[in-house]
């Protein structure tokens, strides 16, 4: 049975991964249009940001919760945590880039492709957050009435 907290997990996990993967490409566009390939360190990273956000941003697209075993069930919250890891890891970088410089590199004011990228991060953590927290609760309420709990309605 489908129930609201479960179209809601469904909802914040596919656009959590389309937010993810507009990081990446925010990144991909700053690497190759604004130049940052040349930025010794930053362009590596920038590149790797991209490559990450859309692996992951594919998975979380994909039906993994369907894989065989452990792994069907570890799948998409390996993915949702890895995912906050990329966004939070990416605004943790601006951050330190602004204030006190991240490898030498040191960056300077608020530009569109920056205020995207920051609600593009925001918004990746706050829906992948939501997203594992109503898989957990649906996950809980499933297994409950599994073992036959008369408190809980099925998922």
């Amino acid at each position: 049975m489908t129930t609201p907290s479960h179209v809601l997990a469904n909802w914040s996990r596919y656009l959590g991964a389309l937010a993810l993967l507009g990081v990446g490409l925010d990144h991909l566009e700053q690497f190759s249009v604004d130049s940052y390939s040349v930025i010794p360190t930053i362009g590596t990273l920038f590149a790797l940001n991209f490559a990450s956000a859309a692996l992951l941003a594919a998975g979380l697209a994909a039906p993994v919760q369907r894989l065989p075993g452990h792994a069907g069930r570890l799948a998409v919250p390996v993915l949702g945590l890895a995912g906050i890891g990329v966004a939070a890891g990416s605004l943790v970088g601006l951050l330190l880039s602004e204030r006190t410089g991240l490898f030498g590199f040191v960056e300077a004011g608020y530009r569109p492709a920056i205020v995207l990228s920051i609600g593009l991060e925001a918004a990746t953590i706050a829906l992948l957050s939501a997203h594992l927290t109503l898989h957990r609760q649906h996950g809980a309420r499933a297994e409950d009435d599994r073992a036959g709990d008369p408190g809980r309605s099925g998922c």
